[in-house]
């Protein structure tokens, strides 16, 4: 959700893309706070991620081959994503 409101005022132009994000800090309300919201919700998103990995590694769940399958083209789909979202911009 906040990934949406960030998007209205990003511009990915590259003469324009470090303005729009002292646009989105400055000019916009409460545009810093959706910012940090942005970028802690999606750290704590990848921490719950590898907790979950981590909780099926120790309870021996990847002996269910076709659902840990799943699990780690649904991880390296996320993965894909994000990259797409925050270092190809």
């Amino acid at each position: 959700l906040t990934g949406l409101f960030l998007a209205m005022h990003y511009t990915s132009d590259t003469m324009t893309a470090f303005s729009s994000v002292t646009h989105i800090c400055r000019d916009v309300n409460y545009g810093w706070i959706i910012r940090y919201m942005h970028a802690n919700g999606a750290s704590m998103f990848f921490i719950c991620l590898f907790m979950h990995i981590g909780r099926g590694l120790y309870y021996g769940s990847y002996t269910f081959l076709e659902t840990w399958n799943i699990g780690v083209i649904l991880l390296l789909a996320t993965m894909a994503t994000a990259f797409m979202g925050y270092v190809l911009p």
